[in-house]
C-alpha cells in the first residue's frame, strides 16, 4: 500500500504528463528570460512557484459549485405521518390553513371521538378559546397555548397547544399541529393538597380555640371557682387529646407514604391477630352496647404483612363498626381463605352509608356525618390510613353498604 508521499508524487507526475505542453512552454520561457539578462536564480524561483500553483490545483481540486450538487426533495406521506402520531399517547390533530382537520391520532379519537378528514374544526371543537387560538396561529404563523377544561364525559384539564409545521406534502402547504396535554391528575393532586392543608388547619384550629378560651376564662372570671376549674380542665384535656390523635394520624400517614413502595414480607397468622384486636376493643364495645363476634377457620391463615400495621387496620375497621353501627348491637368479623385469596369481612348492622358517599370515604378528612364523627372522637383520617396500609400490603378494601341494613368492609389479600 502506497504511503501519502508516494501518492502525492504520483499525482504530480500524472499532472505533468497531462500538462506536458504547458510545462515545456514555461521551461522555454524561463530559458529565454535567462538569455535576455535576468538573474538565473530569480527565474528559477519564479518557475518553481508557477509549477507549484499548477500542480496544487490538481492535487487539491476545488469542490464543485453548489449548483452542481444534486437536490433531494422528500415528500411526507400522510400514512407515515399518521403512524408516527399514533405512536404517541397525547391527543393530536393536524389542521390545514382552511381550518379543516386533516388527520387525528388514535389518542385524539379515544378522547374526543372520530373526526372524518376535511371536517371543519369548528364543527367538532366547541371551545371558542381553542378556535380563536387556532385562527390566530394561522394568521400570525406563531405557536400558542391555553389551558382548557372538559366537563363531559368526565372532568379533564388540558394544556392545548397549536404550532405551525412546515411539512413537505404533495400540496406543499403549511399545516398546524394541535396537541392536548392532560394535566387532570396534576390539578387533582393540587386540589387534594389544598383541601388537606385547609382541613388539617380547621381540625387543629377548633380544639386550639377551645383551649385558648378556657385558659382565658380560668385566668379571668373563673380564677377562684374550683368547680369551673375541674369542669374546664376536663374539657381542655379532651381537646388536647383530640389534637394529639390528629397529629399522630398525620404522622402515620406521612410514614406510610414514605415506604408505600416497600412490600412487607413477615408471615402473619391472621386468626390470633384478629383475636387480639377483638380483646383490646371489648371495653369500647361494652360501652356502646355492641357484641363483637369472631368467626375463624380451624387452620392457620398466613399472609405476608407487617403485624403492627395490620393490627392498626383491623382496629380502625372494627372500632368504626362499633361506633357508627352501634344501633345494630352486633359486629361480625369473618376470616376466610380460598386458594390464593384471603378475606377479612367486618359487618355491622347500623344505619349504613348512602351510595354517593361510598367512593370518597377513604379520602383524608372526608366524613359522611361531620357532627357524628366529631362526637365519636374521629379524626377523619382512619380510613385513609387503612387504605395506605393495604396499598403497601398489595391488598384491597371493598365496601358494600345499604342504607338501613348496615355496612360490610372487606379486606382482600
Amino acid at each position: 500500500m502506497l504511503n501519502e508521499s508516494e501518492t502525492v508524487w504520483g499525482q504530480l507526475w500524472a499532472r505533468a504528463k497531462v500538462e506536458k505542453w504547458l510545462v515545456f512552454l514555461s521551461m522555454a520561457a524561463a530559458v529565454a528570460l535567462v538569455l535576455s539578462g535576468l538573474h538565473a536564480l530569480a527565474v528559477l524561483l519564479f518557475w518553481l512557484v508557477w509549477m507549484a500553483a499548477l500542480f496544487n490545483r490538481s492535487v487539491h481540486p476545488a469542490p464543485p459549485p453548489v449548483a452542481e450538487l444534486p437536490a433531494v426533495v422528500k415528500e411526507v406521506d400522510f400514512s407515515t405521518l399518521a403512524a408516527a402520531f399514533n405512536a404517541l399517547d397525547t391527543p393530536i390533530m393536524v389542521i390545514a390553513p382552511d381550518e379543516t382537520v386533516v388527520l387525528q391520532n388514535q389518542a385524539a379519537e379515544k378522547a374526543f371521538g372520530t373526526i372524518p378528514p376535511n371536517t371543519d374544526l369548528s364543527a367538532r371543537v366547541r371551545s371558542p378559546s381553542i378556535l380563536d387560538m387556532v385562527r390566530e396561529a394561522i394568521a400570525t404563523g406563531k405557536a400558542n397555548q391555553i389551558e382548557h377544561s372538559e366537563r363531559f364525559p368526565s372532568e379533564a384539564v388540558y394544556i392545548v397547544r397549536v404550532s405551525p409545521a412546515e411539512i413537505a406534502v404533495p400540496e406543499m402547504r403549511r399545516l398546524y399541529i394541535v396537541s392536548y396535554r392532560d394535566i387532570s391528575q396534576a390539578r387533582r393532586i393540587d386540589r387534594m393538597r389544598s383541601d388537606f392543608v385547609a382541613n388539617a388547619s380547621h381540625e387543629l384550629r377548633t380544639p386550639l380555640a377551645s383551649l385558648r378560651g378556657f385558659i382565658e376564662t380560668l385566668q379571668g372570671p373563673a380564677r377562684n371557682d374550683m368547680k369551673a376549674h375541674e369542669r374546664f380542665l376536663a374539657i381542655m384535656h379532651e381537646q388536647a387529646t383530640r389534637m394529639s390523635r390528629l397529629i399522630d394520624d398525620l404522622l402515620s400517614l406521612s410514614r406510610l407514604e414514605l415506604k408505600s413502595h416497600i412490600a412487607p414480607d413477615e408471615a402473619i397468622d391472621l386468626a390470633p391477630l384478629l383475636g387480639h384486636v377483638r380483646d383490646s376493643l371489648m371495653p369500647l364495645a361494652e360501652d356502646v352496647g355492641v357484641e363483637i363476634s369472631l368467626i375463624l377457620p380451624d387452620v392457620p391463615v398466613i399472609v405476608q404483612g407487617d403485624r403492627d400495621e395490620l393490627t392498626e387496620v383491623f382496629e380502625n375497621l372494627i372500632e368504626n363498626a362499633c361506633k357508627y353501627g352501634q344501633e345494630g348491637k352486633k359486629v361480625e368479623v369473618v376470616l376466610s381463605s380460598s386458594g390464593s385469596v384471603t378475606e377479612v369481612a367486618i359487618r355491622d348492622y347500623g344505619p349504613g352509608i348512602p351510595a354517593e358517599h361510598v367512593p370518597r370515604i377513604t379520602e383524608r378528612f372526608y366524613r359522611v356525618n361531620v357532627e357524628a364523627s366529631r362526637s365519636k372522637k374521629g379524626t377523619g383520617l382512619g380510613l385513609a390510613i387503612v387504605k395506605h396500609i393495604l396499598t403497601r400490603h398489595r391488598a384491597r378494601l371493598l365496601v358494600q353498604s345499604e342504607v338501613g341494613k348496615g355496612t360490610v368492609f372487606t379486606v382482600r389479600f
